[in-house]
């Protein structure tokens, strides 16, 4: 593993920004001391900054030579909604808020490459630096595209990287193609007539008609959906009734739809409200369904996927990366920006939680837990690979 020798000496401090980021979460278009911090560490280091792109983005130029030639790299700088369990000192200082899935470190990996990046510039052309918004549900990075970012700061390619529990620290995973799902809604309410529990003859039962729908619904990835074409239906929620003797007027559905491919989405969007419907004329009940698609799938360019193996390779050795990962069923928005421009997203191992302080929470260092946290010791290793990515990308003369 050859890490760049000023980003390791540079670990402390990217180490202290990190651990204060993680100390004042901030949920999606509220990253305001988040968006502050980035700035000023920028604009401390040389670097022209635009805010504003996406509510709360931040960009960072870093120009060298006189190619035309750019290169994006992305990370994202929103927390979650939940508790943390952890009591050690950078633990969550705003109730309610926790940085359980790691951008405080995507943040604090791209500032360390964007220091290192402005004082070298050993490449020719353009290094965007895009500090994202609201990843996390908040569609962040359709929104700094609508605000004008691939037509303001023109780039030949974007890239972005996750760290991912579960590899080996250290270790990168990527692949071409599908690497992460989309993320969809749906929320069905089943209209029916309420009576007494005693006197089911005179209700129609909104009940039995959403577990026949249920039902139903679980044999369209089973029967209509080809094996070859991963999906996930899950229903998540039910809600209904209030007593044990109400046959109640409604039930409500609510879950979630995964896939790696539009048209397969498409057949399941459909074959769920034809079965809504017609299960529900079935039995004299009325259904309204509605769905929403938030993340399309995120897939990988061919050829942007190839480079960033090869310069993964280059830097930390090939058995410390999988070229072919195995796809999760996650969603993440970075996929907006690869419906725009070609890129590759790659997932760097954050180990199993044994680097955790003492203090940390009885759970496991999963994303989205509240004993949770990001494995500093990846600060040097994703700054490094950040670097290589764009001096490669951006050969000097």
């Amino acid at each position: 593993m050859k890490l760049i020798d000023p980003i390791v000496q540079f670990h402390a401090e990217l180490q202290k920004i990190r651990r204060d980021i993680h100390a004042h979460p901030e949920l999606g278009y509220e990253e305001v001391r988040t968006a502050e911090v980035v700035a000023q560490k920028l604009t401390e280091w040389g670097i022209p900054v635009v805010r504003g792109l996406g509510v709360t983005g931040v960009v960072g130029i870093i120009r060298h030579g006189d190619s035309p030639r750019a290169i994006g790299l992305r990370a994202d700088m929103d927390a979650l909604p939940m508790p943390e369990l952890n009591t050690f000192p950078h633990a969550s200082k705003n109730e309610g808020k926790m940085h359980a899935c790691g951008h405080d470190g995507h943040t604090a990996m791209l500032l360390g490459a964007a220091h290192y990046l402005s004082q070298h510039r050993n490449f020719d052309g353009t290094v965007y630096v895009i500090f994202q918004p609201a990843e996390e549900g908040g569609r962040g990075a359709e929104r700094m595209i609508q605000d004008g970012l691939f037509e303001k700061y023109p780039m030949d390619a974007v890239f972005g990287m996750h760290n991912w529990p579960g590899i080996p620290a250290g270790h990168f995973g990527v692949t071409p193609g599908p690497q992460m799902a989309s993320s969809n809604e749906f929320e069905v309410t089943v209209k029916g007539k309420g009576s007494h529990a005693a006197q089911p003859h005179k209700a129609i039962d909104p009940v039995m008609t959403a577990v026949q729908i249920a039902q139903s619904w679980q044999t369209i990835v089973s029967r209509n959906a080809n094996p070859n074409d991963p999906a996930v239906v899950s229903i998540t929620q039910i809600h209904t009734g209030s007593a044990t003797n109400v046959i109640p007027d409604i039930a409500t559905m609510i879950g979630t739809v995964r896939t790696f491919s539009t048209p397969v989405l498409d057949m399941i969007e459909r074959r769920m409200r034809e079965i809504a419907e017609h299960t529900a004329a079935a039995f004299d009940a009325t259904v309204d369904f509605r769905f929403s698609r938030n993340y399309p799938p995120l897939i990988n360019h061919e050829k942007e996927t190839a480079f960033a193996v090869e310069v993964l390779t280059e830097q930390f050795g090939a058995d410390h990366v999988d070229a072919r990962t195995e796809p999760t069923m996650g969603a993440e928005d970075f996929a907006f920006m690869l419906q725009h421009k070609p890129g590759c997203y790659v997932f760097l191992g954050n180990g199993d939680g044994g680097h955790r302080d003492h203090g940390h929470g009885l759970g496991p260092c999963n994303l989205h837990n509240p004993s949770y946290d990001f494995n500093d010791d990846l600060l040097p290793i994703g700054a490094t690979y950040w670097v290589r990515l764009a001096e490669k990308f951006l050969q000097a003369k």
